[in-house]
């Protein structure tokens, strides 16, 4: 399934993941999961909530820039090999994973993956 990530560009300093965390919770807004990367001087966090166009808002309003991203959620199986699936099944495809991380929800477990071409990774993966 197609979501919205909310990608969020931080300075590598203290304060200013709550400073994200803190205008989540003012605006209501709930994180699903997270991944940052960072580096020396910054991060980048990614994140998944369920109000993706609210969150963009609030960080706006506290200065914080973002913007939304097209992810793929594909359900994946608590057994080995269950990734390499849908990697083998992206490489056939010729996609390339820029990045991937992981979400758990119910009774169900989702690898978020940022593809070369969302486009048609959404229409492989459909």
């Amino acid at each position: 399934m197609k979501l919205k990530q909310v990608s969020i560009f931080l300075e590598n300093s203290p304060g200013h993941l709550n400073k994200v965390c803190q205008a989540f919770a003012d605006a209501n807004i709930n994180m699903k999961t997270i991944s940052i990367a960072e580096s020396k001087d910054f991060g980048v966090m990614r994140v998944i909530v369920d109000n993706p166009e609210a969150a963009v808002e609030a960080l706006s309003k506290v200065g914080i820039a973002s913007k939304l991203i097209d992810v793929l959620a594909l359900p994946v199986e608590d057994k080995a090999g269950s990734f390499l699936k849908i990697l083998d099944k992206a490489q056939k495809a010729n996609l390339n994973v820029e990045y991937t991380y992981a979400l758990s929800e119910k009774d169900s477990i989702y690898m978020i993956l940022r593809f070369s071409d969302i486009q048609k990774a959404s229409e492989i993966f459909a």
